[in-house]
């Protein structure tokens, strides 16, 4: 069976680094082959506007990285916009609300360690 995976901004931050915070599982799930891999453009913005507060480093390779990689990127639609505005109160931060609504509309499996993502229902790995 294969895996249609979202990545969580911190996940991707992760897997780009090769940090080990990234979970076992997870990498073992993204690695498999034709594991259908995605990023969401609000995990890219969501990352520029800490930069820009001066809150991380982002690696400037990061999207040249996740294309070659085979990473898929996700826009946000209005289809995911009105699904995020529906989604119960369990998460306050807006990009984690659309990466949750993304999922459900499009089938994934959210990458995170962030453990209220699971209370909207979507398939979580870590």
């Amino acid at each position: 069976m294969t895996s249609s995976l979202l990545l969580d901004s911190h996940a991707l931050l992760w897997w780009e680094a090769d940090d080990p915070r990234l979970g076992a599982g997870a990498r073992r799930s993204m690695e498999q082959p034709g594991a259908a891999l995605f990023f969401s453009a609000a995990s890219v913005w969501e990352l520029a506007i800490k930069q820009a507060q001066r809150k991380l480093d982002l690696p400037g390779t990061l999207l040249a990285t996740l294309t070659e990689e085979g990473f898929n990127e996700l826009p946000i639609s209005s289809a995911h916009g009105l699904r995020a505005s529906a989604l119960p109160p369990h998460h306050r931060d807006p990009f984690d609300r659309m990466i949750v609504a993304q999922a459900q509309c499009e089938g994934l499996t959210v990458v995170t360690r962030d453990e209220r993502i699971a209370a909207y229902g979507v398939p979580v790995l870590w």
